[in-house]
Order: C-alpha cells, then structure tokens, then sequence
C-alpha cells in the first residue's frame, strides 16, 4: 500500500510539471508586450526591469542554494553533527546584513538614474516633428484628439510609426491610468489636470490600450486599439476620418461622455475649438474652492 501511495504521489507530480510546463508554454506563446517591446521606451523599461533582477538574484540564488545544502546536510540521518547552541559567526552576521544593504544600494541608483533617464514628459531624442494627440478618459471609453489634423475618435489611437508621439492626458471622470504595454510608459489621467506621455513605435502594429485603474462597472472593458501605421496610411486615415458624418459638438460631446461598456469605435470630422482645454477647466473650480479650504 505504500508502495502505491508513493507511485500515486509521482505521478501527481508528473501531472502538476506537466500543467506547469503547459501554462509557461502558453505564456512564451502568447502576446507578451512588456517581454517584447514594440518601441524604445517599452523596451528599455523592460531592460531595466531584467537589470533590477539580476541585482536582486545576487542574494535570491544563494538563499535557495543554502535551503538545499542546510536541509542535506543538517538531515535527521546525519548522526555525525555537532550541537552548538550557542554558536556565532561575525562573519555570517556582517554579509547577511552588508550584502543586502548593497543590494538596496545598487538598485535605488539603478532605478534612479532610469527612472529620470525615461521621464514621460521628456521629449524623445529622435528626429521629426511630434504628432501632438490629446487624450481624455471617460466611462468608460478614450477619446483622442487630434488638434493639427483636426478629427479625432473613439477608443482608436492612430499614429505614424517610427515618428514621435506626444500625448497630452486628462479626464472627464474618476481618475484613470492610461497604459500601451507593447509601447510602455503607464500614466495617471485626472480630471482637472493634465499629465504628458511621450512613445514611438519602431514598425506598423497594432497594439492594445487599456486604463489600469478601477473605474466602476465597464472597466473590464474600457480597452483601446492603438494602430501604428506608415505616414501613408496614417495619412489616409486622416482622410477618412475627415469624412466621417458625425461631428464633435457640445451635444455629441454630452452624449458621448455619458457611461458607456463596451463602447465601439468611432470618428468624428470636426470637434469644439479648445474642447480639450474646456474638459480640463471644468474641473478647476472645484479644485481651487478645494485648496481654498
């Protein structure tokens, strides 16, 4: 019987690393942005995500190793063991408390200097003129602007590839979070202020956006598509949009600003002179009579 119990107890363990072994397969195979970058800022975000651990490896991989080498070697089996309860070593002491202050050390200057290196109001050091997208969280849907080109759309961010993309970021609601893993660079939207973001892609894709903040009942669903295109298409984009019957006035703009789950994507041909500003001015008042008290 125990014989069998243990071969029961093998071929769980067999099963459970085979389902492990399926679930990290399913991870490598799937969409994976922050592992895969789709532009510069993600990808230096996800290397000095690697580098911190790497830092931290230098103490994890020596508490495993140890956990191993204790349980060998201290095992009930093992009579020929010295009992020394009294037993201290300076030396134990000083490296179980000056490694892993150094490892603090290490990784507060490394996310430091990163973290001020990618500051996402930092303009990119790259060559071209910034598309300049204004953007505004709602319930639960993303509306971009688009104050050059003047159209703008729904839960549809459009942009040219390899070309700088300025993103200015407000809210007409509860406070979001906006977020392109593929592309990095993760921002709170608030209503009231206004917050920047700076991204590039390297190649035509099309990414997925999100707000990371818990905002009520559509959250789940308040997604976006983020579609880098060459300067032609973007181009005929545009166009297209331009073409779009449905303009962004006061009414619509109050209509669309209501909740909404699941909400499709839409253009619109023309929008409000200085509706992004008015968005934002909505809210001051109530913020300075709040300071005020």
């Amino acid at each position: 019987m125990a014989g069998a119990g243990a071969v029961r107890l093998r071929m769980g363990g067999v099963v459970a690393a085979a389902f492990l072994l399926l679930a990290i397969a399913g991870c490598t195979l799937s969409d994976a942005p922050i592992l895969e970058p789709g532009g510069p800022i993600a990808r230096a975000e996800r290397d000095m995500l690697f580098r911190a651990l790497a830092i931290m490896l230098v103490v994890v991989v020596p508490v495993f190793v140890l956990a191993f080498w204790f349980t060998w070697r201290y095992r009930a089996s093992r009579a020929e063991g010295r009992y020394e309860p009294n037993w201290m070593s300076r030396t134990v002491d000083a490296v179980t408390w000056i490694v892993p202050a150094l490892i603090v050390i290490a990784l507060g200057v490394h996310l430091w200097i990163n973290t001020h290196a990618y500051d996402p109001y930092k303009p990119l050091a790259v060559a071209g003129e910034p598309l300049e997208v204004q953007v505004v969280a709602q319930d639960w849907k993303w509306l971009f602007i688009y104050p050059a080109e003047g159209v703008a759309s729904v839960n549809e961010l459009a942009f040219p590839a390899g070309a700088p993309l300025s993103l200015k970021i407000t809210s007409d609601t509860v406070m979001n979070s906006f977020f392109i893993p593929a592309l990095g660079g993760q921002i709170y939207a608030m209503a009231g202020m206004q917050t920047q973001l700076n991204l590039i892609a390297d190649a035509p894709g099309r990414f997925t956006g999100r707000n990371m903040q818990y905002s009520g009942d559509g959250f789940a669903d308040q997604q976006f598509a983020a579609v880098a295109m060459s300067s032609e298409d973007f181009e005929a984009w545009v166009a297209a949009a331009r073409r779009s019957p449905e303009t962004l006035d006061a009414a619509t703009y109050a209509a669309l600003a209501k909740p909404s789950i699941a909400h499709p994507v839409g253009y619109y041909a023309s929008f409000e002179p200085q509706l992004f500003e008015r968005i934002i001015e909505r809210y001051r008042g109530g913020l300075a009579a709040e300071s005020a008290h």
